[in-house]
């Protein structure tokens, strides 16, 4: 992986990075890691604001000129905003994906969050998975 990644986020197993924002949610997008084995991404599928989701649920859909991938939810909690940016340029995602967030969430347990992998956690999980 080239790029170094953002110490301020949170990782999951299943590439997605978690940022808590200011008013208690968090942004949910997925890892450069995860986009550059994707490759060009054509379509994004974002949950339904308002989405009761459970921590490790699918909820979302990311689709590339190479394969389909679900995006999880990293955490328990109700969907609050999508990035509806990503309907007519989900090629951001490829861009910065660390930009490109593809929804929020409010956690039912802010503790789950803090949980998470940090960026050397994560880090070590995409090396072990390259061997």
């Amino acid at each position: 992986m080239s790029a170094t990644l953002p110490v301020n986020l949170k990782y999951t197993a299943s590439h997605e990075w978690i940022r808590s924002e200011s008013d208690g949610t968090i942004s949910i997008g997925i890892t450069e890691h995860a986009q550059e084995l994707l490759g060009d991404m054509v379509f994004v599928e974002t949950p339904a604001v308002g989405r009761k989701l459970k921590a490790n649920e699918e909820c979302a859909v990311v689709e590339s000129v190479k394969a389909a991938s679900d995006v999880y939810a990293p955490v328990s909690g109700v969907v609050t905003a999508v990035n509806g940016d990503l309907d007519s340029t989900p090629e951001a995602i490829n861009t910065d994906p660390y930009a490109a967030w593809m929804y929020r969430m409010k956690p039912d347990n802010p503790a789950d969050v803090a949980a998470l992998m940090d960026a050397s956690a994560y880090q070590a999980h995409v090396d072990s998975e390259a061997h």
